[in-house]
């Protein structure tokens, strides 16, 4: 009897007939090349392999599949062990944290049962009480209890000193103590996979917000990365340094002044003048915490500045602890008092909502650490060979870009254009482009771009009732129903070398639009993608010219479930040689909501099967128990377009600019008010469904069939309906997708692992071809066997290599592809399902 290798050691064993054979270090060093390369390699490769290397010209080839297979065994059982060790490391530190927070909780509690009985003392003693100086001295008593005198001091190192160490002991307080009530966010779920534990004030000053969570960076990297907010916080324009003192516990203090930026054309923008204090404690964990200087404390002061609302900065910062095995645990507070008496009354929810405060800047600092740290342990290059890095610092312009043009800062070169008497859409232009965008405005062709100017139109409008997320989806997915293809082609070719005359009368007409991915953060709450126009008419001069235009886009807060999330969708054109140095023009929209809560009432419309089943991540959505809301939910929208120009056109871009922009608003008036859940009638509580009717009707028909033809279940049995079946196809690590039925088949449904192994969107999906997909040897094996799906109703397919969009090899273990039936037991489509693949 021939017995069978299971070796999983270092591979330097074979089996033939029942011997075993020790492969030479030359032996396996070839075969380790091969594996890098290829790591399942078919009998046509394997022997190959044998006829190129002459040391391998004694094995047999089933030997040679032997070690392939336990190759992969190893690989396979290494990255499980590492996976597990890594979740074991997580749920210590995650254990660590939450018994942590319950003692600070029992703190909590404990505060309050005493404040209670305290208060209900003074309560009666103020009832007994026969004479108003009584009275007098209670109240003064209960008053001098609970508000903190602060002494004078001055701007000495010895003053700066007094105010950081009251700054740490106020921060430590709220980052582990209990001064402040937190309540769970709503929406957030502490787990292994989850961003951390977040929590927001109850009611407290100003507005807080606080997280703690887990990351394998060094402490003093931790510290770095969060020190610089321009590099994450996307409301920071600028921090400025104005200076440093040590101090004599191995300490910093340092003076900054910090800008940020406005959200919304509707607001002014804030600034601080704060004091950071980084230290050491007893214990080895750093702290860096911040405040705001002001009279209060008698420090030094920084006179206003104009354009300028200074905002507060109550004790906030940093307490990053080191971990066990690496790593560090981090606790973060964010408190501001951010004026919100400057803004109109219906724009204030922006500057009370701790919601949004914890959503902007206490998870964005989470969620750069967990990035950084993603991307320090796996280092490869993504998004067509650039480093991470080089693509956040894209994603960082884009955002940057957007913002100066919302808020048209005149130290920036920006100045008012006078209004046509309609106030809708203001215009500016600034003159001294390349100090905006912050780069050459010459090609590396060597010829330099003739605009000389800039012009931005944008507007702010109120929206009712719209989903912020259901809203931003359409835009990016239907850009036909409100852009205007022929300003694309000209605000694409603006910005390249060449004159530009404006876009002529004749309309130019959409080919078709390709969302192409670019890069996407771990939590895919945030995507950058490259939009390609096929063949877009314009005008160049006196010529009329067809070709392909390109943007690169970024696009944020399309969960339906986020609480307190910003939307927004920017973009801005490129060259077709997609240079990282190229200037950049961004324009687009931004969506952010004036209700703290949960709009529960939206329903997850969407307009499609495809867009119906996205599902955003675990870590961001909203519990299904939150109540219903009456369908009454606000939200701000601000649109800003760039245009690049001549200064003797500057007239007429700033009329087809203004024309252009109203036009944008009333389409988006009118996709709102599609989009309006009032249209379904006063459904008080209805409960959003993770998809439309058609998507769960093909998953229930993609199970059924499967079972029918195979014998088994594809998923495992569940009692939770029909919501339950698409959640877990959607999430099945397998690829599964669906292809019509059609002369020439074309993908219709994919669930997130096969569009990740076709690196698409829903998009651009249907724009793929089954024939496409597969090689040459895959189109054969496909038509070979396409009858006998018909027939028989499924086939079994053996281990391949197939291609993604972007025409990377994807290998797979083996595939399964079956016919799916109707209710009526009528073809709908086929169904294939790609087991244990990746990207060669």
């Amino acid at each position: 009897m021939m017995a069978v290798s299971s070796s999983c050691k270092d591979g330097k064993m074979a089996l033939d007939n029942g011997k075993y054979v020790r492969y030479t270090p030359e032996q396996v060093e070839a075969l380790e090349r091969l594996y890098h390369d290829c790591p399942k390699p078919s009998s046509i490769r394997r022997q190959q392999l044998i006829r190129e290397c002459p040391i391998l010209s004694h094995i047999e080839p089933k030997q040679i599949k032997v070690w392939f297979q336990n190759r992969r065994c190893r690989e396979k059982q290494r990255k499980e062990a590492s996976r597990l060790q890594a979740v074991n490391r997580k749920l210590t530190a995650m254990n660590k944290l939450l018994m942590e927070e319950n003692d600070r909780l029992q703190k909590q509690v404990s505060q309050l049962v005493y404040e209670n009985g305290y208060f209900r003392q003074q309560t009666q003693n103020a009832t007994l009480a026969t004479t108003d100086t009584s009275c007098e001295s209670v109240v003064t008593s209960g008053q001098h209890h609970l508000t903190p005198q602060h002494p004078p001091r001055d701007a000495s190192p010895a003053g700066l000193l007094s105010i950081a160490e009251e700054t740490l002991t106020e921060f430590l307080s709220k980052a582990t103590g209990t001064a402040v009530e937190w309540v769970q966010m709503p929406g957030m779920k502490p787990g292994p996979d989850s961003i951390g534990i977040v929590a927001i004030s109850h009611g407290c000053s100003g507005v807080a917000a606080r997280a703690c969570g887990l990351v394998s960076l060094e402490p003093t990297r931790v510290a770095e990365i969060l020190k610089d907010w321009p590099s994450w916080y996307r409301e920071c324009r600028n921090v400025e340094v104005l200076n440093v003192l040590s101090t004599g516990n191995g300490g910093t203090i340092e003076l900054l002044y910090m800008q940020l930026y406005a959200p919304t054309t509707l607001a002014p923008p804030r600034d601080f003048w704060l004091l950071r204090y980084t230290s050491v404690l007893e214990d080895g964990s750093l702290v860096v915490c911040e405040r705001s200087l002001n009279n209060t404390q008698n420090g030094p002061s920084m006179p206003p500045v104009q354009y300028f609302v200074r905002a507060e900065k109550l004790p906030s910062g940093y307490l990053i602890r080191p971990c066990e095995g690496g790593g560090s645990i981090i606790h973060i507070v964010d408190h501001m008092d951010l004026e919100p008496w400057s803004v109109p009354e219906v724009l204030r929810p922006l500057y009370e909502s701790s919601t949004l405060l914890a959503q902007k800047t206490t998870m964005a600092a989470l969620r750069q650490l967990r990035q950084i740290s993603h991307e320090v342990s796996q280092p490869t290059n993504t998004g067509w060979g650039r480093r991470p890095a080089a693509l956040r610092a894209l994603a960082q312009r884009l955002s940057k870009g957007f913002n100066e043009a919302v808020n048209g800062f005149t130290d920036e070169g920006w100045s008012m254009m006078e209004s046509d008497g309609i106030d809708d859409v203001t215009l500016l232009v600034n003159s001294s482009p390349a100090k905006m965008m912050g780069v050459n405005l010459s090609y590396a062709n060597g010829f330099p771009s003739v605009t000389n100017a800039v012009l931005c139109a944008k507007a702010s409008m109120l929206l009712q009732n719209v989903p912020p997320a259901i809203l931003l989806r359409f835009l990016r997915e239907h850009r036909s129903e409100w852009a205007d293809s022929s300003i694309d082609a000209y605000a694409a070719a603006a910005v390249k070398a060449g004159p530009c005359s404006l876009p002529g009368t004749r309309a130019g007409s959409y080919g078709g639009q390709v969302i192409l991915p670019l890069a996407h953060t771990i939590e895919h709450e945030e995507f950058m993608e490259v939009i390609k126009l096929e063949n877009v008419d314009h005008y160049r001069e006196d010529l009329m010219m067809s070709g392909d235009v390109f943007l690169l886009q970024l696009c944020s807060g399309v969960d339906d479930n986020a609480v307190g999330t910003c939307s927004e969708l920017i973009f801005a054109p490129i060259d077709a040689s997609f240079s990282d140095e190229a200037p950049l023009l961004p324009s687009g929209f931004r969506i952010i909501p004036l209700d703290s809560g949960v709009d529960a009432s939206s329903p997850n419309r969407t307009l499609d099967l495809a867009s119906a089943l996205e599902v955003g991540p675990a870590g961001n959505k909203a519990s299904s128990d939150n109540p219903g809301h009456t369908g009454s939910a606000k939200s701000v929208m601000t649109i800003s377009f760039q245009f690049a120009f001549e200064m003797h056109l500057q007239e007429n871009v700033a009329s087809m600019a203004r024309q252009y922009v109203r036009s944008i608003i009333s389409s988006v008036q009118r996709v709102a008010l599609a989009l309006s859940p009032s249209q379904f009638g006063p459904q008080t509580g209805f409960r959003p469904l993770p998809g439309t009717p058609e998507a769960l009707t093909l998953a229930r028909w993609i199970c059924q069939s499967y079972r029918c033809y195979l014998g088994v279940d594809l998923l495992k049995p569940s009692n939770e309906g029909n919501d339950s079946i698409l959640k877990t196809l959607w999430h099945h690590s397998d690829a599964v997708m669906c292809c019509s039925l059609k002369e020439l088949p074309v993908f219709t449904f994919a669930n997130q692992a096969g569009l990740d192994m076709l690196e698409t969107t829903f998009v651009a999906l249907q724009d793929i071809t089954l024939e496409k997909t597969f090689d040459d040897n895959g189109r054969k094996t496909l038509c070979s066997e396409f009858p006998q799906i018909m027939q028989q109703g499924f086939v079994c397919l053996q281990g391949g290599v197939c291609l993604s969009s972007m025409g990377r090899p994807v290998s797979y273990e083996r595939a399964v592809a079956w016919k799916v039936l109707t209710e009526d037991d009528n073809a709908h489509c086929i169904c294939f399902m790609f087991i244990n693949w990746s990207f060669v």
